[in-house]
């Protein structure tokens, strides 16, 4: 009995021992592929987070990579002229600090000449052309001192090399969540989003029901349609849907075409061929059996749909509401097309936009707000994720 449980022991060693020996490779390219994909893919997320923590010198210094890092950087200015020297003790003196030696910067060295940025240290006097001295430290304050008054009316050039040690702030956020405004752009995103996501999936699990149980004529000819339209960009019969609704919008009498209306319709509209192709088969992979079983215990088109097939479609209705909330409420081209610039229709992106400047130069506001509108689409992501692959692997298996 020993004997034969040391060779059954044996045999499961060794199996073991050899799937492991063969899986090993397998599982190292798929788990180190994996790593990349995921290291590429969140990289610019990683480089925004940081940025939005950073201020705009910081951001126009260095990339976001060497933000922990200490940056060095050669600058120059030039110093006050005459009407800023006061008299000291038989001496004439300037004194002053170089720009952008702000908290958290250190001078390294300086010099009259940018091939010569090495000529003192800081605390090291360093005789000016002009006459005089000049003492720079390592803070970035300068004392320029000389035995006879000062005439010059333009200040000569002093250049200097500055250390940047890693410093962040949150002004970016608190500038942007408290711009006037972008509270009402919140709610207007919301009143662009929530009804741009249910509405399409509300149309499309009926008609991908349909599809997938009912007979009727030209039933594939239409899933053909369907699949076809799904090439079709929105962006493509943008300004041809814009024409219609302001045409028909006008036609009822409406002063105004910019509405909420034409932007649910159009998200609508080109959100349908996916969301019916998706939940379509999802449904056709359902078990025939339940839908038999409740036909005959009578139970109609509608019961079948509202009580089995909906609630068993749930995966595919998250993918799909996932990609749509994403996709409207990061949208700016449909909302501002529909809606336009004004203030009080304004969604979030379009401010957002409006918070980068006129020449589009306002790089750390335009970080910190990325992240507050992403706040949003993870919360929804992060509490569907769980059905998130289940719906997207619907009907890829018979």
């Amino acid at each position: 009995m020993t004997a034969v449980v040391q060779q059954v022991g044996t045999t499961v060693a060794r199996v073991r021992t050899g799937w492991r020996t063969k899986a090993k490779p397998g599982q190292l390219l798929t788990h180190l592929s994996l790593l990349i994909l995921v290291l590429i893919w969140t990289a610019p997320t990683a480089g925004l987070l940081i940025s939005s923590f950073r201020s705009k010198d910081q951001l126009a210094v260095s990339g976001w990579w060497t933000a922990l890092a200490v940056a060095v950087t050669q600058e120059g200015t030039r110093l006050p002229t005459a009407d800023s020297s006061i008299a000291e003790t038989g001496l004439f003196v300037i004194r002053g600090r170089l720009p952008g030696t702000d908290m958290g910067t250190k001078i390294r060295s300086y010099g009259l000449n940018a091939r010569d940025l090495t000529a003192a240290a800081p605390g090291e006097s360093l005789s000016m052309q002009d006459g005089g001295s000049i003492t720079v430290e390592a803070d970035g304050s300068f004392e320029w001192s000389a035995d006879r008054p000062f005439t010059h009316t333009r200040g000569p050039r002093l250049f200097y090399v500055v250390e940047r040690s890693p410093r962040f702030t949150i002004d970016n956020y608190i500038e942007v969540l408290t711009t006037s405004g972008l509270g009402r752009s919140f709610i207007n995103s919301f009143a662009v989003t929530i009804p741009a996501t249910f509405i399409p999936i509300l149309v499309a699990a009926f008609a991908a029901y349909a599809l997938a149980w009912m007979r009727f004529p030209f039933r594939n000819l239409i899933v053909v349609t369907v699949i076809g339209l799904l090439v079709v960009p929105l962006q493509m019969s943008l300004i041809p849907l814009l024409s219609l609704y302001n045409d028909i919008a006008h036609a009822f009498g409406a002063a105004d075409g910019k509405t909420y209306l034409g932007v649910w319709l159009a998200h609508t509209a080109f959100g349908l061929p996916l969301a019916i192709y998706l939940l379509r088969n999802y449904m056709l992979g359902l078990p025939r059996e339940i839908m038999e079983a409740a036909r005959i215990d009578g139970a109609s088109h509608f019961q079948i749909f509202t009580k089995i097939v909906l609630p068993l479609s749930f995966p595919a209705l998250a993918s799909f509401l996932i990609f749509q909330f994403l996709w409207v409420w990061n949208d700016l081209l449909v909302a501002m097309v529909f809606l336009g610039n004004q203030e009080t229709k304004l969604v979030l992106t379009g401010k957002l936009a409006s918070l980068l400047g006129t020449r589009g130069n306002n790089w750390e506001v335009l970080t910190a707000g990325a992240f507050v509108t992403i706040v949003v689409p993870l919360t929804v992501f992060f509490a569907l994720q769980r059905y998130f692959v289940r719906g997207l692997l619907a009907g890829s298996v018979k």
